[in-house]
């Protein structure tokens, strides 16, 4: 079971990956604004929340996908934050992964005592293409951060992260293509290039969704969100027997 905290809601579209969004998608069909943030009534405050035993729901050692329907470091989020950071650093024994596109306002927003990081926080910067590779990467780099992941989704084209991971800090990439109404081409000859370039440095790989337009071998596949995880994992083993018999 995959667990899931969202603080808040909403976001600002502010690359060329937030075009086709899937919070915008899902919050049209339920007939909400994506683009207003609003701090969350019922679970703001969820990873701190036990049972009648008196025990956290969400159990010590998972990893916990934070922030996934909005952006952590979003200006509109400010007066919120800092109580996040309290969650976040009570609940130590749980590993926070927390996306951003705005890793240029990260030191703006980290609480007081981060020092070199929280040893619980992972934070993945979300690159789609080149440009955005090449614009957000070396600000990551530099910035301090116990563990970095690296999320090229939606992959709207093939991107060359080797100047970035033969410094040893990024720890894992995971690619996926774009869901939804619209969605834009996912190309498997990309992705098995970032799987060479992991292998190449020793990152740790992953492909979490094909999209719901994905090409392979030549053939493009419309595929079906909730078979997108599936067809992925599928894609994936063939890309990893495929690159350990070259």
């Amino acid at each position: 079971m995959r667990y899931q905290w969202n603080p808040w809601h909403g976001c600002k579209k502010c690359s060329p990956g937030c075009k086709n969004c899937y919070i915008y998608y899902l919050d049209k069909l339920r007939d909400k604004d994506a683009s207003k943030i609003t701090k969350s009534k019922t679970n703001f405050y969820m990873p701190l929340k036990k049972d009648r035993k008196g025990e956290y729901k969400i159990p010590s050692g998972i990893e916990l996908a934070t922030c996934f329907t909005s952006d952590f470091f979003l200006k509109e989020a400010d007066e919120w934050r800092e109580e996040a950071w309290k969650i976040i650093k009570e609940r130590c024994d749980i590993t926070f992964l927390i996306p951003t596109k705005r890793i240029e306002r990260f030191e703006k927003c980290i609480p007081k005592d981060w020092k070199e990081g929280y040893e619980n926080v992972i934070i993945a910067l979300t690159c789609e293409n080149q440009e955005k590779a090449d614009e957000r990467l070396p600000l990551f780099l530099n910035c301090k951060i116990k563990h970095r992941y690296i999320f090229a989704s939606p992959l709207l084209e093939n991107i060359d992260f080797s100047n970035y991971l033969k410094t040893g800090k990024i720890e894992r990439i995971s690619v996926g293509g774009e869901s939804y109404e619209n969605a834009r081409l996912c190309d498997f000859a990309w992705v098995k290039n970032i799987k060479q370039t992991c292998d190449t440095y020793h990152v740790k790989f992953d492909f979490h969704q094909t999209g719901s337009n994905f090409k392979k071998d030549g053939k493009i596949y419309r595929i079906k969100h909730h078979k997108e995880y599936e067809q992925a994992n599928k894609a994936r083993i063939i890309l990893e027997n495929t690159i350990d018999k070259n």
